[in-house]
């Protein structure tokens, strides 16, 4: 029996299912809305919840728990500087999941996972950014 057991074990094992969280978290908040499968998103949200909460208290063990649990220090620093701040008044609910239907290959049921008031150029800014910095490195070589 799996009592006081909660959350879903995706047919993955425990560090598997750490590591997928931590990416799809760093993820969430670079890129500010993901795409992903409902269950997937359904647990994600409490994990990246709990980030911006510590992201909100802004102290620097705060900002070392973070890092210790999504291990992108780029994704810590934008969660710190940018997301606490704008959810500085507000007391949870932070992100939302919309259902997007069903993935084509093997029916699986998709979800949008994203920041309540979330900045609409900031998908996609840092792959832009990184692009431009390719094509600028290779003109100067």
């Amino acid at each position: 029996m799996r009592h006081q057991n909660s959350g879903r074990k995706l047919n993955r094992t425990a560090s598997h299912r750490k590591a997928m969280f931590a990416n799809m978290a760093a993820s969430l908040i670079t890129h500010e809305q993901i795409v992903t499968t409902l269950p997937k998103a359904k647990d994600l949200r409490p994990i990246v919840e709990k980030l911006v909460t510590l992201g909100k208290r802004g102290d620097l063990h705060a900002r070392r728990q973070a890092i210790a649990q999504i291990k992108d220090e780029a994704a810590v620093r934008k969660l710190f500087d940018a997301i606490a701040t704008r959810y500085a008044t507000r007391n949870g609910g932070y992100l939302r999941i919309m259902k997007a239907g069903f993935r084509h290959g093997d029916n699986a049921a998709v979800a949008v996972i994203e920041f309540v008031e979330r900045d609409v150029n900031a998908k996609g800014a840092a792959d832009k950014a990184r692009v431009a910095a390719e094509a600028e490195a290779a003109e100067a070589a």
